[in-house]
């Protein structure tokens, strides 16, 4: 299970990547995201060697806080081995405290978004 659960982290970033909170945004703003919830759904063992695609969605981008979506899906079968939904907030790493997203931001979030 804690390879299912790096692989949604890695995931996480790309999508954050993808919506403009890159590394450089971070440290260059003081900004970073916290994890608050994360629900996991084990549906299919993968083994070695078994290739995989994480598709990743985003379900709502509020002024601080986002939830998306990942789904690990073997590539050979395409059948969806894990999912997860994460909630996260936006942090201003100097006071520790949620801060609103930049108009920027929201918008790429925005475009992104899809349902389940």
């Amino acid at each position: 299970m804690m390879w299912y659960t790096a692989r949604f982290d890695e995931a996480t970033w790309h999508l954050f990547h993808m919506i403009g909170v890159t590394p450089s945004y971070m440290r260059v703003h003081k900004k970073g995201m916290a994890g608050v919830q994360q629900d996991t759904t084990y549906k299919q063992e993968l083994f070695a060697g078994d290739l995989i695609t994480v598709w990743s969605r985003v379900l709502e981008i509020r002024e601080r806080v986002i939830r998306f979506y990942h789904e690990i899906r073997d590539e050979e079968t395409q059948t969806v081995a894990a999912t997860t939904m994460l909630t996260a907030v936006h942090l201003d790493r100097v006071t520790h405290k949620a801060c609103p997203f930049p108009r920027e931001i929201l918008e790429r979030g925005r475009r992104r978004m899809t349902g389940i």
